[in-house]
């Protein structure tokens, strides 16, 4: 990767896919709310302290991605691979996580924050503390 874009000018789905596609791993801060993301590949991503608010998510790969402390309330995880994520301090909330893999992602069990009825354990997620 030799020219790496500004998070501030990355303001629509094509922007951020040819980000990636061109190498650049770096997202921190990334905000896309009430956006169609479904079936987006991000492997790998860090996405610290984005915002995906209110995003369609549906079947993402999402896998090893650094998700900490983002607010993914009201996104549409259906089917979304997290496995290997990064989840500590992520607003989960109000996400919609059916069928969501989640097999070792890390979360904090008291800043991780995840739908009510919600079975970390169950999921086999690890916690870091």
């Amino acid at each position: 990767m030799t020219n790496s874009i500004p998070v501030s000018d990355i303001a629509t789905v094509a922007d951020l896919v040819n980000a990636y596609k061109s190498g650049q791993l770096s997202f921190v801060g990334l905000v896309l709310t009430e956006t169609d993301l479904s079936g987006i590949d991000l492997k790998g991503a860090d996405l610290s302290y984005a915002d995906f608010s209110g995003s369609d998510l549906t079947g993402a790969n999402l896998r090893g991605v650094d998700l900490s402390y983002g607010n993914l309330s009201e996104a549409n995880l259906t089917n979304t691979d997290l496995r290997g994520a990064m989840l500590i301090g992520t607003n989960l909330r109000t996400a919609v996580m059916v069928g969501t893999q989640l097999k070792s992602a890390d979360y904090d069990p008291e800043e991780t924050q995840f739908p009510q009825g919600f079975d970390p354990v169950q999921a086999e997620l690890k916690a870091d503390r």
